[in-house]
């Protein structure tokens, strides 16, 4: 990489490394035809000992250049914006798509730069990184923790917060918006994206939601030491009739494993009942992520599978907080990682939709420990946006009265309803 070959003479610059008179110019700055100023040296070891950082020069040089007429990139962001392809769990960037063997039509899309974070806010101490430091050698990762009433009643508020923070990313879900712009509006917590064939752990991007999408907005938040974690799947415009029954198919997935929570359940039977509903309904359940245990430590004890015949191992009992997530496919279970290596897809291409909540095994304060508390304040429903904008933001009146083992119980809104009464 030495620059001396093709050098220019120069008799009025000075060297960037020691600032002595330069009669050499790095060969990629001629070819790339940026300022001399910089780019010159004295010699070939001052060179050699200046390209761990001047090579930086030219890679800003390459962003600062006009992006192709490409029309799969007319959503993103110009490069010199600092929009760029995310790889190995973002520590790495590439302006570049990945080379990559792609399941289905959904591509990624150029990430934005990182949003940095308040220093009054605390962070968790994968924050930064994405890494758990203290979380892989607990023990918590083998006992499932009994939560006291102090940090119940954190992570009651941690959830409110949570579910207030999906509400309102849910309102602003129309076609045209880009994951990317309904993240920003939530900087301060944790959202992962993810849409059509993406099965979890996408990240927000430059891409455009597109009617007839299907998109899961997944908050994580950390607050007073304790975390958060639920999402939901929501209808971008119109969507087709078969991703209807596997969004509805999923969310009674989710509605029949809460239903059968109570102490002295095994968490393996959840998976049972979840796997039965689904292949029932000709999906599939996906094997590779599961719920957990969650509190201080984002995931701890104890994995709880959402497919049939697995072996978790453990009972229900009163104190134990934990998320059941049952990620459902339209075709088959197996799931494939992109070159981010963070986001999973199916592995056929076809959809994919998930909902998520925190759960707290308790009693109720009248009776006995034969009961269920959802933490978040989850008056929900699927929001369907049928031509996009606020004034075809509906919700569904009907409600209905909360069992006596569930407090602040979900509610579903479904496209084909309000596709019924818009053409009643």
């Amino acid at each position: 990489m030495a620059g001396g070959s093709d050098a220019v003479e120069t008799a009025t610059l000075s060297c960037a490394k020691c600032g002595k008179p330069a009669h050499l110019q790095c060969p990629k700055c001629v070819e790339l035809k940026l300022p001399r100023e910089g780019a010159a040296f004295c010699s070939q070891d001052c060179f050699k000992a200046s390209w761990s950082s001047h090579k930086s020069v030219h890679l800003k040089a390459k962003l600062s250049s006009p992006a192709p007429e490409n029309p799969s990139e007319q959503n993103s962001a110009s490069p010199n914006d600092g929009w760029l392809y995310c790889l190995r769990k973002g520590q790495a960037r590439t302006p570049k798509l990945p080379h990559f063997d792609w399941t289905g039509q959904l591509r990624p899309y150029p990430i934005s730069k990182r949003r940095p974070v308040p220093a009054h806010i605390d962070q968790p101490d994968w924050a930064t990184d994405g890494i758990p430091k203290i979380e892989p050698n607990s023990d918590l990762q083998h006992v499932v923790e009994i939560k006291t009433p102090d940090q119940i009643e954190r992570m009651r508020e941690t959830c409110r917060i949570a579910r207030e923070v999906l509400d309102a990313a849910a309102r602003v879900i129309r076609p045209g918006i880009t994951t990317d712009e309904i993240d920003a509006v939530f900087m301060k917590q944790q959202l992962r994206l993810v849409c059509n064939e993406v099965i979890c752990h996408g990240i927000p991007d430059a891409r455009k939601l597109e009617d007839g999408d299907i998109v899961n907005v997944d908050v994580t938040v950390y607050y007073k030491g304790v975390h958060g974690d639920l999402n939901e799947t929501f209808f971008v415009g119109k969507v087709d009739e078969a991703s209807q029954r596997l969004v509805q198919c999923t969310y009674e997935c989710l509605e029949k494993a809460i239903a059968m929570v109570k102490p002295g359940v095994r968490f393996r039977e959840i998976g049972e009942v979840i796997n039965r509903h689904a292949s029932m309904s000709g999906f599939s359940v996906v094997k590779s992520y599961c719920g957990h245990g969650i509190g201080e430590l984002f995931h701890c004890a104890p994995n709880i599978p959402h497919y049939a015949r697995n072996k978790a191992v453990g009972v229900m009992k009163a104190g134990q907080t934990f998320t059941i997530e049952p990620m459902i496919n339209s075709g088959v279970w197996r799931d494939r990682m992109w070159p981010d290596g963070w986001t999973a897809v199916t592995a056929d291409g076809k959809r994919s939709a998930q909902f998520e909540h925190t759960l707290l095994e308790g009693r109720d304060a009248f009776s006995s420990f034969y009961g269920l508390t959802v933490i978040q304040n989850f008056h929900a429903r699927t929001l369907s946006l049928e031509r996009g904008g606020e004034e075809n933001k509906r919700w569904l009146s009907s409600s209905r009265a909360a069992t006596p083992t569930l407090l602040l119980r979900p509610r579903m809104e479904l496209s084909m309803a309000i596709a019924a009464r818009a053409n009643a």
